[in-house]
């Protein structure tokens, strides 16, 4: 069974499980999860699409425009996948739905009215990664990894915030990835905000670059910050506990692990180091996969960790943060987005190393 015929396989079991007849798929990341990596999107920032996709027991059904039918049949292969398109003029309602789901009973990954919410359980789905998924989220680490490592080595004193974007943002997009997420912060603005959108503030010494890099539907996390001159030993310390942080949350991401306990094993070091309430001020990251984050780790969260799923974990203490997106082996982690070549620090868990990227010191 290949993996689109696997995820129609889930998809009907998940609509036997409900007790719905058919499904209708919204949201940019479903219709990415659902062909195999499609973009639904124009305005790469829209939650839902220009095209949608409904799977009944018998059919399934592309429902777009006339603009968009060609590049979704032919560029993106999805004539190839039988999707039966259902295609009405760019300027006037499109009666498919209605007519395809009359008398049926609907479930949508996106709340609309008459059908059964199913965004948690469809989050959860595309959560859960096949093998070529996880092949697709190795190379896209690769890229986002190279594309940060280039714009934060270009980084200089006195460029602004969005100047900084724009490097970000010009070598991700160069690698064939969009930048969904690209936060900067300088200076003091690292210290005061944990969701820095880019100002025309100049940089002086200290730049933190965050990036959320999309390719076939997936979403790849990192962040990394540079430092010009000597780093003040607050920060320094800051730093070396936000590893340790970071690591305890990987070593404890393993299969099986309800990520309640996961994210306990992190809050704890939080307290360890000497900093236990900094958690309370920013959430600390979660499952990764067709959104930036499928659902959150809290001190309540009943999921369970699988083999090939991804997470991004994001500990921040005010003035430093650590991030990367990793894969769920069988029988260890793997940091997709490493950075070859980068300072790392070195952690000790249970045993374990785990390596942690460092603060880039210019000095």
């Amino acid at each position: 069974m290949n993996e689109f015929e696997h995820k129609q396989e889930r998809i009907h079991a998940l609509l036997a499980e409900k007790k719905l007849d058919a499904l209708w798929l919204q949201r940019v990341s479903s219709f990415a999860w659902a062909t195999c990596g499609a973009a639904a999107y124009i305005n790469t920032a829209s939650t839902t699409g220009a095209a949608s996709l409904l799977i009944t027991p018998k059919a399934r059904y592309l429902i777009t425009n006339n603009i968009e039918a060609q590049r979704l049949e032919q560029e993106q292969g999805l004539g190839a996948q039988g999707w039966e398109f259902r295609i009405a003029d760019w300027h006037a309602a499109n009666p498919a739905i209605a007519e395809l789901t009359r008398g049926l009973r609907l479930g949508s990954d996106f709340p609309t009215p008459n059908a059964t919410d199913l965004s948690n359980d469809f989050a959860r789905l595309r959560a859960n990664l096949t093998p070529e998924e996880g092949e697709r989220f190795r190379a896209l680490g690769k890229l986002c990894a190279a594309a940060m490592d280039a714009a934060i080595r270009a980084v200089r004193p006195g460029q602004t915030e969005f100047e900084i974007a724009a490097q970000l943002g010009a070598e991700t997009q160069a690698r064939g990835a969009q930048p969904i997420v690209n936060l900067i912060a300088t200076d003091e603005r690292i210290f005061s905000y944990r969701h820095p959108l880019p100002t025309a503030k100049r940089l002086d010494k200290y730049a933190m670059l965050v990036l959320v890099g999309r390719k076939w539907g997936l979403g790849c996390s990192l962040t990394r910050l540079i430092h010009f001159g000597k780093l003040s030993d607050e920060t320094r310390r800051k730093m070396q506990a936000c590893a340790r942080i970071d690591a305890a949350f990987i070593a404890a991401t393993r299969p099986g692990a309800k990520l309640r306990e996961v994210f306990q094993r992190a809050v704890n070091e939080y307290a360890a180091t000497g900093f236990a309430d900094e958690w309370h001020l920013h959430h600390q990251g979660g499952a990764a996969g067709y959104e930036p984050r499928e659902y959150l780790g809290t001190p309540n969260s009943s999921d369970v960790v699988a083999p090939g799923q991804a997470y991004a974990w994001n500990p921040s203490l005010t003035g430093v943060k650590s991030e990367d997106t990793i894969l769920v082996g069988e029988k260890s982690n793997e940091v997709i987005s490493t950075i070859p070549g980068w300072q790392i620090i070195r952690v000790n868990v249970d045993g374990q190393v785990i390596e942690r990227p460092a603060l880039l010191e210019v000095t």
